[in-house]
């Protein structure tokens, strides 16, 4: 078995048992197995089991993308938290290589779950990225549009370049959205 010495270790080993199988798919035992944690090791982090697992899995993916994505382009100067938006994003998927938990949560039964954190992760994000677009001057029902699509954008690319097994989709996907975003065409 493997050492843990923190929560956070924990949080991430068990987020990608969840990217690998997802939800319904990951079961103690092969969270145990994957993670080379003990079940002992497991509930001391989580009493609450796969629940609170998720939930925190889901929790600490959300930090991320605030402190890295969200709160940038609330906060900073426009296009530079825009570009940093891609920059942390190509990171974060590891170039298409990974796919977006808290996307794949979406599409199965964990939906109705945890629909309130999905919710708000991809609603911040659209939300985050519109203002950022009008506050460079991009009208705002342009800027709505352009940020629906940049997200949905991303995570299709995540999905098409996972289910062919092929990272430079995601690269080129990632490429255009930016460059349409740049551009404020298409």
């Amino acid at each position: 078995m493997r050492t843990v010495f923190e929560k956070s270790d924990a949080i991430a080993l068990v987020a990608e048992v969840f990217r690998e199988c997802g939800y319904e798919g990951a079961s103690m035992s092969t969270i145990t197995k994957r993670t080379r944690l003990s079940k002992g090791s497991l509930y001391h982090f989580f009493p609450g089991g796969k629940e609170q697992m998720a939930a925190e899995v889901l929790a600490h993916v959300d930090a991320w993308f605030a402190r890295e994505i969200f709160v940038p382009l609330e906060t900073a100067e426009p296009r530079a938290a825009i570009a940093r938006m891609w920059t942390a994003v190509d990171d974060y998927f590891r170039s298409g290589k990974r796919i977006c938990l808290i996307g794949a949560f979406a599409l199965d039964e964990t939906r109705d779950r945890f629909a309130a954190p999905i919710r708000t992760y991809f609603k911040r994000w659209t939300t985050a990225l519109e203002a950022a677009l009008i506050c460079d001057g991009t009208p705002a029902e342009r800027a709505k549009q352009l940020s629906e699509d940049a997200v949905s954008g991303i995570q299709g690319a995540l999905v098409l370049s996972r289910a062919g097994a092929d990272e430079t989709v995601f690269e080129r996907s990632l490429a255009g959205l930016r460059n349409r975003l740049e551009s404020r065409t298409g």
